[in-house]
């Protein structure tokens, strides 16, 4: 199945993010071709591929940190290529973005981290920046005193959270989440899933996320995009993706770590 059929998309009059026709290039070098995606209000949508598939492209142009060389990126129903940088910043108001390594400001405290996007919009109170930092932080299991600390006391647990409830700062209806559970240990990266589970239901998010960890794609993920041959030749359920005939797939899903991932979430 080289492109996912009509049926497996959302209406184009319900989405969040639209991607028609993408093509990708860097030089003489082709990463996307032709390349569809329509992701819907409330999904967990898990972007998967091979080394150079061009998953991390695909983000950062939906995030319009990279323009593509022809094709439409719409998110919100809007054309982001399209969007002058006032009507840009606006749109990335409405989105939140949890970075692998956390990204955070070495030269802040985890609560200067969380208000900054706050403080940036240059009309909310200090008093109600602090309520409103200190309760991301206490969404993501961060108290008081550990708001306090520097980026460099904090775990790499830790840094996750406060990265996670800066993403949050401003209330995004979208969060896009790059290698989430990277770096951590079983225990924590199965927390920090349930945590993101939460946080989806809670708050009524839409959810994107770059990943190649087995157990939280099938944890988390509504639908699975995988991206191979240039274009995204499988979107659907876990299930529905699963059936598809493709060596990526077949290798990726159904080898050995696919097989442990999916036994454990039978039990």
């Amino acid at each position: 199945m080289e492109t996912p059929p009509d049926e497996m998309l959302p209406e184009a009059t319900n989405l969040i993010i639209e991607v028609r026709d993408l093509r990708s290039q860097f030089d003489d070098f082709v990463v996307h071709e032709d390349l569809q995606l329509a992701i819907a209000p409330g999904e967990i949508v898990s972007l998967v591929g091979g080394s150079g598939s061009g998953k991390t492209t695909l983000l950062r142009q939906i995030l319009a940190l990279e323009k593509p060389a022809a094709g439409v990126v719409k998110v919100f129903g809007e054309d982001i290529n399209g969007a002058d940088s006032e009507h840009l910043k606006h749109l990335r108001n409405r989105w939140g973005m949890l970075f692998q390594q956390g990204a955070l400001f070495s030269a802040m405290t985890a609560f200067d981290n969380v208000a900054q996007p706050m403080r940036e919009l240059r009309t909310l109170p200090e008093s109600l920046v602090r309520d409103a930092a200190l309760l991301k932080l206490q969404m993501v299991g961060i108290d008081a005193a550990q708001a306090a600390k520097m980026p460099s006391d904090l775990s790499g647990g830790m840094i996750k959270r406060v990265a996670l409830a800066r993403a949050l700062a401003l209330e995004p209806e979208l969060l896009f989440l790059d290698e989430p559970t990277a770096g951590l240990d079983p225990n924590l990266s199965d927390s920090f899933v349930e945590l993101i589970a939460a946080l989806h239901r809670e708050m009524r998010l839409t959810v994107v996320m770059v990943t190649h960890d087995l157990d939280t794609i099938f944890a988390l993920s509504t639908k699975i995009a995988v991206l191979a041959d240039r274009k995204v030749i499988a979107y659907g359920t876990p299930h529905e993706v699963l059936q598809t005939d493709h060596p990526f797939i077949k290798e990726f899903f159904l080898g050995m770590r696919g097989k442990r991932a999916l036994a454990g979430l039978e039990r």
